[in-house]
């Protein structure tokens, strides 16, 4: 017999199979394709975290742009407003002071203060009888006006960068600046009420017969007046100069 037919008879007696050797490549290959497959799939894992977090990314600074254009467009309308509030203020205070001094003399009585004696700055009638307290009226109804839109405006604008939060001198002044703020505020607050109260138009009070708390109350709304439009001036020429 020869060897070839031997072989043949003893396969199937003894299990032996010619294909024996291919299971060991087959083994291979099937671990070669797991381990490709799974660098493939780390590798789309990847590529998705990093979109995810590009995305994020994206979205932060745009949000950042925008923040950014909107400060720069109040910035220039806040700024305009705020030397127009700052003039009205100015002309309003002046007013005030001669105002003040034609009724109550800086400390005269009822009977001796220049409205009374006739030496009233600017002539009996346009100093005692309208003219200057006309002026000071629509000032001061124009300076609250202007003052409400640029404080709104000033706590619209935001601020990306934090800017308040340096160590630099711009940062120092813009701390101050926003201290400022809250000063005039409280004062512009502050004037309403005080006007209102020496104009004699609530508490029935009238300059014949309160004249001592008139006196008072417009000295202290004056001294207000001062010290407010001092912060503005401030404030204003720490952001212009």
């Amino acid at each position: 017999m020869g060897s070839f037919t031997a072989l043949l008879l003893a396969t199937p007696i003894f299990g032996l199979s010619l294909h024996a050797p291919m299971l060991g490549l087959e083994v291979d290959v099937s671990a070669k394709a797991v381990a490709v497959a799974d660098v493939a799939a780390k590798q789309d894992a990847d590529k998705a975290e990093e979109s995810e977090g590009g995305g994020g990314k994206s979205a932060a600074e745009d949000e950042y742009k925008q923040e950014l254009k909107l400060r720069n467009s109040i910035a220039g309308v806040h700024r305009a407003l705020g030397v127009a509030t700052w003039v009205a203020m100015t002309l309003t205070v002046a007013a005030g002071i001669i105002d003040y001094y034609n009724l109550y003399g800086f400390g005269a009585g009822i009977g001796d203060n220049p409205c009374v004696e006739g030496s009233a700055a600017f002539g009996d009638d346009f100093g005692c009888r309208g003219g200057i307290r006309t002026i000071k009226s629509v000032g001061a109804y124009t300076t609250t006006a202007l003052y409400a839109t640029t404080f709104t405006l000033s706590l619209m604008m935001p601020d990306p960068d934090d800017l308040s939060s340096g160590k630099g001198e711009f940062a120092s002044r813009l701390r101050l600046h926003k201290t400022l703020r809250w000063v005039h505020f409280s004062g512009m607050c502050l004037q309403i009420i005080l006007g209102v109260l020496a104009a004699g138009r609530v508490g029935g009070l009238d300059r014949a017969n309160d004249y001592g708390t008139l006196q008072a109350i417009s000295t202290v709304h004056l001294g207000v007046g001062l010290v407010t439009w001092g912060a503005l001036t401030w404030a204003g020429a720490l952001m212009v100069f």
